[in-house]
């Protein structure tokens, strides 16, 4: 039955954008590290200034990026969160909603510098979608 579940969600993570360059053994390997978890509608993921602890990755569903109570972004399929955070060691500048029931894959923050150190091929796509997301925001301001 594991065997089973591990490769529906190694087929998963083959669909999602973040793990798009790796290979069968690698997403095998990846399957084992996320754990996969649901929010109801409406629940808080991520708090603003407060909370935030792990490292997502929407599998199903919709998400609301809110800073300061204004709506700045929809996550869907394929987008991950948390991971800004994670990396500077900070709060989040975000408020994390499900818009509706929303689907996750879940790593937990400690585990996020050697899993991407483990798989830089993530961490380029990692990093190309957060300077995505920098110019976004920069041009949106200019």
């Amino acid at each position: 039955m594991m065997g089973r579940m591990a490769d529906e969600t190694a087929d998963l993570l083959a669909s999602l954008t973040l793990f798009a360059d790796l290979g069968g053994p690698q997403l095998e390997a990846i399957s084992h590290i996320f754990e996969e978890t649901t929010f109801g509608a409406g629940e808080r993921i991520l708090r603003q200034g407060i909370s935030g602890s792990n490292f997502y990755v929407v599998v199903e569903g919709e998400g609301l990026v809110k800073i300061d109570g204004v709506e700045r972004a929809t996550l869907s399929k394929g987008d991950f969160f948390g991971e800004l955070s994670l990396l500077l060691g900070v709060p989040p500048n975000a408020d994390v909603i499900a818009r509706t029931p929303l689907r996750c894959l879940v790593l937990a923050g400690p585990d996020l510098p050697s899993f991407l150190s483990k798989y830089p091929l993530v961490m380029y796509r990692m990093l190309v979608a957060m300077a995505r997301r920098l110019r976004a925001a920069t041009e949106q301001h200019a």
